[in-house]
Parts: structure tokens; sequence; C-alpha cells
């Protein structure tokens, strides 16, 4: 730092003296400029009072509508979605572990409702935007694809409205709506699919399970090479996975084909 800008210093020179006068004047026209912004400022935010005074209020309404909103019914609303569906899980709960016609029965009771408590479908459509009702859809997909037959496409559009938010069950999810389209005909769909629900969750059981899903779906489309290369990450990244034989198989028979 020059010797003059230093507090209490008086300059010897003439040129001294003009460097203390130029340095006095720039920080004068910051301060004046300064000076001038705060003035406009105070003048904008005068003139403007009112409405700065209706935004705040606005806020101040909203933050008090979400918190009532919250409290007073959002939060009735998912107790007693979890209440009214009690039932319905029970019945989809029994319907996954039986077979044959006992457990179409069950998941129409699922569905529909008994016992004098809503159904999975009127839980959906009752208590949209609630865990539960979101839950619902995931069942109520799942449900349409074991049932099979004309549901395959409410399946699909059930499982896409559930939101698994990064969980295994959205892995499960991605998984039924690649069934889902396997079983009409859109193989080539379901392989995005089934990679998404590979990717979502990664781990030993599920994922070689859908990685092998999507080999064969692209091989079932003539798409050899996206076929080897989900096979080759099964081979390589889950040797000892039980699909582990049969991608070994379904990769020589790709690698043979695209050659």
């Amino acid at each position: 730092m020059a010797a003059y800008n230093k507090r209490g210093y008086k300059p010897k020179t003439s040129k001294e003296k003009e460097a203390v006068e130029e340095t006095d004047s720039a920080t004068a026209e910051v301060f004046t400029t300064l000076d001038e912004g705060a003035g406009k400022t105070e003048a904008w935010v005068e003139k403007n009072q009112k409405i700065i005074l209706y935004v705040v209020i606005a806020i101040a309404v909203i933050a008090a509508l979400s918190w009532v909103y919250t409290e007073f019914v959002h939060a009735p609303k998912a107790d007693e979605a979890l209440e009214e569906s009690t039932q319905a899980n029970f019945f989809y709960d029994q319907a996954i572990n039986a077979t044959g016609e006992e457990q179409d029965s069950l998941f129409n009771l699922a569905l529909d409702g008994g016992e004098g408590k809503y159904g999975l479908l009127k839980i959906a459509d009752e208590y949209s935007g609630t865990d539960a009702g979101n839950i619902a859809n995931y069942q109520i997909g799942m449900a349409y694809l074991n049932l099979g037959g004309v549901n395959y496409q409410k399946a699909i559009d059930f499982l896409t409205s559930y939101d698994g938010d990064g969980s295994i069950m959205e892995a499960y999810a991605n998984a039924g709506i690649g069934d889902a389209l396997v079983q009409v005909g859109q193989e080539k769909d379901a392989v995005s699919y089934y990679n998404k629900a590979a990717d979502i969750v990664p781990n030993e059981f599920t994922t070689p399970k859908y990685l092998l899903k999507a080999a064969q779906a692209s091989l079932n489309t003539g798409d050899n090479s996206t076929a080897i290369k989900n096979l080759e990450r099964i081979e390589e990244e889950f040797p000892e996975a039980q699909e582990a034989q049969t991608a070994q198989v379904l990769l020589g028979q790709a690698q043979a084909a695209s050659n």
C-alpha cells in the first residue's frame, strides 16, 4: 500500500497531494453512488409499499392455508385411508399366497371390497394423494397383472400411476409393467421397463432376474446387441445368481446369431 494511503499521512509533494485528492474523490464518488442507490431503493419501497404489503400478506395466507390443510384435511384423510384399507389389504395378502380360482376370487375381493369396507379401486380413487391411495395403485396393478386376460392394460395403467420414490417396490412395479407389455405383445417396449427395474435398487436377487427378462424380450424382438449387453452384465456382475447359467446359454446363442 502506498504511504499516502495510511491514516494521518500528510502529502509532502504535489504529486502525492494529487494522488490523495484522487483517492478521496473516488471514495466520495463511491459513497455518493451508494447513497443514491439507497435513496432509489427507499423511494421504490415507499412507492410500492401497498404492493409489498399485499405480497407479504399473500405469502402468510398461503402458508397458513397450507398448514390448515395439512393438519385438518390431509392428515385425517390419510388416517382414514389407512383404516379403510385394512380389509382390502387383508384380501390382497391372502391372494398373494393363494393359487388358482381361490387367488382370483381374493384378488377380486381386494379390488372391489368386502365386509363392508372399500376395495382397492375405491381407496385409490377416494384417497388419492395419501400413502394408502398410492400403495393401492401398486396393489391394483399387481392384482390385474395376476388376473391376466383383458386386465393387462389396466395393470399397466395403475402401475404407471404408482410412485415408488426409488424403493424396491418401484422396481417391482416397473418389472410388472414389463410383464404386462410382454403379455400384450409389446416386448420391445418391455425391455426398457425391465432395465429400469434392474437398476432402481441394484442387488443380487432382483437385478439379474430383471436383466434376464430384458435379454429374453430383446432376443424375441431380434435385438441381439441389447440382449448380449444384459447377459454379459449378469455373467460379469452376478456369476453366482440363479439366472447366471441360463444367461450363459442365451449369451452363446445371441453371440452366434449376431455373427
